[in-house]
């Protein structure tokens, strides 16, 4: 059976990212956050779409990553949309520094998820897909997806 430390329970995913970039390294990440906001968190008010992170004075930060206002909070609420620190190793952000510089990558948010009562952030390096790209890994999805129906179509009979 699973230990209460290792169960993960997805709180929000970015699914337009993986459609827009290719991804090319993920890595977990904390959050730094206020009470109210882990609350807010737990009850699933959290908006990932038009996140991104940046590296700032050798600090990862989040921007764009909306956690809506706990109604219990009245005072002790943050801004929905402020910059969050996220808590990684130094050498993790100096490795993602030189890739961004040298690479002209991206660092977008995949998912956030509580791992035990810990909030994590599944954080990606990605680099942005062409136009002819997406076409073509839709075409590819839909032809999965035909090839598999005719499987179990197949298999009925």
């Amino acid at each position: 059976m699973a230990d209460k430390k290792d169960s993960i329970k997805i709180i929000a995913q970015n699914k337009k990212a993986r459609h827009e970039y290719f991804i090319l390294e993920t890595y977990e990440c904390g959050i730094e956050l206020a009470g109210t906001e882990v609350k807010s968190i737990r009850q699933g008010k959290v908006n990932l779409a038009d996140s991104y992170a940046g590296i700032n004075r050798g600090e990862v930060w989040i921007k764009g990553m909306n956690i809506s206002p706990f109604e219990q909070g009245n005072i002790f609420n943050r801004d929905p949309l402020r910059e969050r620190r996220l808590l990684m190793h130094k050498r993790e952000i100096l490795k993602l520094s030189q890739r961004i510089k040298e690479d002209g990558l991206s660092l977008v948010p995949l998912k956030v998820y509580l791992k035990g009562s810990l909030v994590k952030v599944e954080l990606a390096l990605v680099k942005g897909k062409k136009l002819y790209d997406k076409r073509e890994s839709i075409a590819q999805r839909d032809a999965k997806r035909n090839m598999d129906r005719a499987v179990r179509n197949s298999m009925k009979y």
